[in-house]
């Protein structure tokens, strides 16, 4: 129950993790380790509709994204760009192979997600473009985003490693996951018709049926939506 209080996870998480217990449990009592499950008493219903993300969304400012323009030399700093400018989650970028980019038609095909909604077609900004096709070019790893020795990025790598140095390096205080929110946040201001918004980052739950079964932009529609981002 402490590790269900104390871990800071959204209830969808806490679900998995009381589940987890229960296999645990099912386990020990099988081979006699001990002879009740404990893990039924645990209590998730008080942390139901609690998201301790939420309030950490802090999107960068202008100035923020201005400064990491300067740095756009740096290919480390060009992954930051390139998430503010497609508002994927860092998984799905991070995941993402060369075999699913079209770098001609700018887009890349997202086909594991977090949600099932989530896979789609995400247009490549015509001012980041540049920096796709240097990270294609650069190595003969599958992935489009690698390590320097040319190996896929997990995300705690790319985090510690990477991520959290370069924020401390120009004194922000973000983590990854606050580029999509403020790609979603930048494209709401540039006036961006909601449903294109919705397609481009994945939020097809927050769709209506008819937004979800019969709009279906094409990629210029999407790249054109994009390049909406100044």
């Amino acid at each position: 129950q402490h590790v269900v209080d104390t871990c800071g996870k959204n209830y969808p998480t806490l679900k998995k993790l009381r589940i987890l217990f229960n296999q645990l449990y099912d386990y020990a009592i099988k081979h006699d380790i001990c002879t009740r499950n404990y893990a039924e008493f645990v209590d998730i219903a008080k942390h139901s509709g609690k998201n301790p993300r939420k309030q950490d969304k802090n999107p960068f400012s202008k100035e923020e994204v201005a400064r990491l323009w300067e740095l756009q030399d740096d290919p480390y700093y060009q992954i930051i760009l390139m998430l503010l400018y497609n508002g994927c989650r860092i998984s799905e970028f991070l995941d993402l192979k060369k075999e699913n980019i079209h770098l001609d038609e700018q887009y890349f095909d997202v086909i594991a997600s977090k949600t099932e909604n989530g896979l789609r077609k995400v247009p490549i900004a015509d001012k980041v473009l540049p920096f796709y096709k240097a990270w294609y070019e650069s190595s003969e790893c599958d992935y489009l985003l690698h390590t320097p020795d040319q190996k896929h990025f997990t995300y705690r790598n790319y985090y510690d490693s990477y991520w959290f140095p370069l924020m401390e390096q120009l004194g922000m205080k973000h983590n990854p996951h606050e580029t999509r929110h403020t790609t979603i946040t930048r494209l709401a201001e540039a006036h961006v018709d909601p449903v294109m918004v919705k397609k481009i980052v994945g939020h097809s739950g927050a769709m209506t049926l008819t937004e979800r079964v019969y709009t279906h932009p094409d990629i210029q529609a999407l790249v054109d939506a994009i390049n909406q981002l100044d």
